[in-house]
């Protein structure tokens, strides 16, 4: 199950994404106008946080259990709790998360607005991190709404079909380093990313070329399918959400990082994701489009934010 590269200049780029949205649920894009230079900036950024001492980098660890946005250091979180199920072991990884700065349009006394819009804790000895990854967060928070411009296309809808659900969504950007383990021996089925898939519409991953990568699950096979560190190029799958939105049209597929093996020499990895969610009081109801004449919808209908809350929740309740 290969994940196929899409250019987005190609009049085909919608067409290419829905096969791949009904075959793998991932695919990498380039030619996406994203600045090179606030990539960079961003991703040196969050080198320098994870190099610093991890006094310093607790200045900016998240708050209280339930908060979003900080710095969550190793073992922490088990992504494969958020499924229900599964181990549960902790993932080999430390992040840090950012979250949307809220606006005029954002309603805070929604349920689960206070939470998705939380402030997010900097630390005072790297006063380049805040714009570096804001800058960022702004290019990707773009980026996928011209994704969703194209999907929708795809879909036989207007291609501004998922703005209104969108337009004061709470997006999350997440640095991720993965730490050479550096003789350590993990525990029997521990990993740095559990098996799990993506809670809201469209993940953006950004990722380097070390040992012990990102994988999908084939689910014809039942096989780990690595994804290759393309260069310049995004990584995106899609999530539940959107799962749900298409009536399981498109997949959310099973994804997770492996732990690199032991012979493979030095193995940091790092990569930044960006997480796109919808609005916290939208309700995800199957679209039309993508329900057969005289068919039901397989799924009941959503509000995005207590959803995205409650998978939080399972995968931090350490």
């Amino acid at each position: 199950m290969p994940v196929p590269t899409i250019d987005l200049r190609s009049p085909t780029a919608a067409s290419e994404i829905a096969r791949a949205g009904e075959t793998v649920g991932f695919f990498q894009i380039v030619g996406h106008g994203v600045d090179p230079r606030v990539i960079d900036q961003a991703w040196r950024a969050a080198r320098a946080f994870f190099d610093l001492p991890l006094v310093e980098r607790m200045t900016a660890a998240q708050r209280h259990p339930d908060d979003a946005y900080g710095y969550l250091p190793m073992e922490q979180e088990a992504l494969e709790r958020s499924l229900g199920a599964g181990s549960g072991l902790a993932d080999l990884k430390q992040t840090f998360n950012v979250g949307p700065r809220a606006t005029a349009a954002v309603d805070l006394a929604l349920p689960v607005a206070p939470w998705a819009f939380g402030d997010t804790p900097w630390p005072p000895t790297l006063p380049e991190l805040e714009p570096a990854m804001r800058a960022y967060f702004d290019e990707m928070d773009a980026l996928a709404g011209r994704l969703l411009a194209l999907i929708a296309t795809s879909l036989s809808l207007p291609s501004d079909f998922f703005e209104p659900f969108i337009d004061r969504a709470p997006g999350a950007l997440r640095a991720l380093d993965y730490p050479d383990l550096a003789g350590r021996v993990p525990e029997p089925g521990q990993l740095r990313a559990g098996p799990h898939t993506d809670y809201g519409t469209l993940t953006m991953l950004r990722q380097d070329d070390a040992p012990g990568g990102l994988e999908v699950l084939d689910p014809t096979t039942d096989r780990w399918t690595p994804v290759p560190a393309t260069p310049d190029a995004f990584v995106v799958n899609l999530g539940d959400l959107l799962q749900r939105w298409t009536n399981d049209r498109w997949r959310s597929t099973l994804h997770r990082v492996v732990v690199p093996p032991a012979d493979a020499g030095p193995s940091r990895r790092q990569s930044m994701a960006f997480f796109h969610n919808a609005n916290v009081d939208a309700r995800i109801e199957v679209i039309h489009t993508c329900v057969a004449d005289g068919a039901s919808p397989r799924h009941e209908p959503v509000i995005a934010g207590p959803h995205l809350m409650s998978k939080f929740h399972r995968a931090t309740d350490m």
